[in-house]
Parts: structure tokens; C-alpha cells; sequence
């Protein structure tokens, strides 16, 4: 295979991962009715967990407190940014969801860019923001605008806290014990939204189903697209996230979105881009943040 293919593939598997994920945040709202917000992040967590530790089977012992602290932060992050995502999904559309938590590592790109640009594409996102509210706000729920953007920021988060488990554990070990803590943290929190619905085979199933379409697919291809992609070539395709989330919405969901709003969405797609590629730029020997 010619890198050039294989670029391809790997670009390839990074979109399929991005629909597996937005799929998944589908079954998710289908559930919401059922379960609650809380009821599916509790399902997803487990199950996900649940998963990892079978793939990956980390080893407990041999290390050190400051590791421990990091992977118990990790999975507070986790636990957080899974949570204020779905309360604000279940206010807001899957499309503008998305828009307003990229807001999160778009804000991270812009702090890692250098020079005048990193002032335009900030601008470009405050432009596309704006739009997204349609001219008005009033229009969407505020209070699922304040859930997006405690996602947004728990998403900057967990870029800084999984950088630092990865390097304290080798492969999955930090990522599945951080998501076993989560899962833990929001037991008690599912357990009470989700009740009776907790030992219903159809809801166990595509709680099952929501884990591995939004966190273990989309996991597993990243994995094997950044092997093949330039790190600056997977953080820009990462970047179309909220137009699969829009896509999806209104396939799956019957979402619709004004012409305004969706100019917003398109304006934070090329503001993470171009927020990408500047940082991208950034010579090695400089701090990330």
C-alpha cells in the first residue's frame, strides 16, 4: 500500500469513526425518554469500561501516587464531560450540541497558535456562535447552552488529562481505569434517573450498543488512523464533528436546522481547522499551554 492509500484508509477510518459516534448519540436521544440523560451516561460508562478492562487488562500495581491522582482526575473529566454533554442533548439538537462543545479543544488550538492569525480564527468562532443562535438565543434553551459549554470545557480537560495518563500508563491501561472511575461516579446518578428501566433487556442492548458505537469504534480506528495521519491531519478531520452531529440529527433525529445556524456551524468548522493548522506551525520545543 502507497502512503498515499494508506492516508486515504486512515482518513477514511477516522470519518467512519465520526458517524459511529454521532449514531450513537442518536440511540442515545432515542433513549432519553426511557433512561434520562444521566440513566445513558451511566450505561455508556459501564459498558464501556467493562470493555476496556477486557481489551485492555491493566496492570494495578507498580505505579506511583502521582499516576493514581491522574487517572482519578481522568475519570472525573470523563465522568463530567459524558454527563453536561448528554444533559445538553437532551435540550438541545445533536448539531448545535456538538458546535458549541468543540468550542472546548477549539480554544486549546487557538492558545497553541501563533501570531495575528490565532486572533482571526477566535473571531471566526465568536462569528459562527452567534450564528448558531440564529440571530437570537432566545431560541435555544439556555440552560442547555450552559450543559454544551461545561462540556466544551470538561472536553479541553480531558485533551490535558488523557495526554498525562497516556504518558504514565502504557496503551489502553490509563484510559480503561480512568473510565472505570468514571463509571463509578455515575452510578448512583444513573441509578436514580433510570430506575426500573436499569433491568429492561432492550434498554441493557442499546445502552450496550450507544458504548460501542460512540466510545469503542471510534476509539479503535483513531488508534489506527493516527499511525498512518499526521497528528495535524487527524485534529483537522476531528474538526467536522459538528457537521456528522448535524448530518445525523436530522437523518436519524428529524432535526432541522435554519440556514443561520447552520452558516454557524460551517464558520466553527473552518475556525478548528484553521486554529489546527496555525497551532500545527508551533515548533516542538514550545509548550502546549
Amino acid at each position: 500500500m502507497t502512503a498515499r492509500a494508506g492516508r486515504g484508509t486512515a482518513a477514511a477510518l477516522v470519518l467512519v469513526g465520526l458517524a459511529c459516534q454521532e449514531v450513537g448519540a442518536s440511540f442515545a436521544v432515542l433513549l432519553f425518554p426511557r433512561t434520562g440523560p444521566l440513566g445513558i451516561v451511566m450505561l455508556r460508562l459501564v459498558f464501556s469500561a467493562l470493555l476496556l478492562l477486557a481489551i485492555a487488562r491493566p496492570r494495578l500495581r507498580g505505579h506511583s501516587a502521582g499516576a493514581w491522582r491522574s487517572v482519578v482526575w481522568f475519570g472525573v473529566v470523563l465522568a463530567s464531560m459524558n454527563g453536561l454533554f448528554y444533559l445538553a442533548l437532551n435540550r438541545l439538537p445533536l448539531g448545535v450540541t456538538v458546535t458549541i462543545e468543540v468550542l472546548g479543544p477549539l480554544t486549546l488550538s487557538i492558545l497553541t497558535a501563533t501570531g495575528i492569525a490565532r486572533w482571526l480564527w477566535a473571531g471566526l468562532a465568536l462569528a459562527g456562535v452567534v450564528a448558531l443562535g440564529a440571530g437570537g438565543w432566545d431560541r435555544l434553551d439556555a440552560l442547555g447552552v450552559v450543559f454544551a459549554l461545561g462540556a466544551a470545557a470538561s472536553w479541553a480537560l480531558y485533551i490535558l488529562a488523557s495526554a498525562r495518563v497516556g504518558r504514565e500508563f502504557p496503551r489502553l491501561d490509563g484510559l480503561a481505569l480512568a473510565m472505570s472511575v468514571g463509571a463509578v461516579i455515575a452510578l448512583p446518578f444513573g441509578i436514580a434517573q433510570a430506575q426500573g428501566a436499569l433491568l429492561r433487556p432492550d434498554v441493557l442492548a442499546l445502552g450496550a450498543a450507544v458504548a460501542v458505537l460512540s466510545s469503542t469504534i471510534p476509539y479503535a480506528l483513531e488508534l489506527i488512523a493516527l499511525r498512518r495521519l499526521p497528528a495535524s491531519a487527524f485534529a483537522i478531520m476531528m474538526s467536522l464533528g459538528p457537521a456528522t452531529a448535524s448530518l445525523a440529527g436530522f437523518l436519524l433525529l428529524g432535526q432541522h436546522l435554519s440556514w443561520l445556524e447552520i452558516a454557524g456551524i460551517g464558520l466553527v468548522i473552518a475556525a478548528s481547522i484553521g486554529a489546527v493548522t496555525a497551532a500545527g506551525r508551533r515548533p516542538v520545543s514550545e509548550p502546549i499551554v
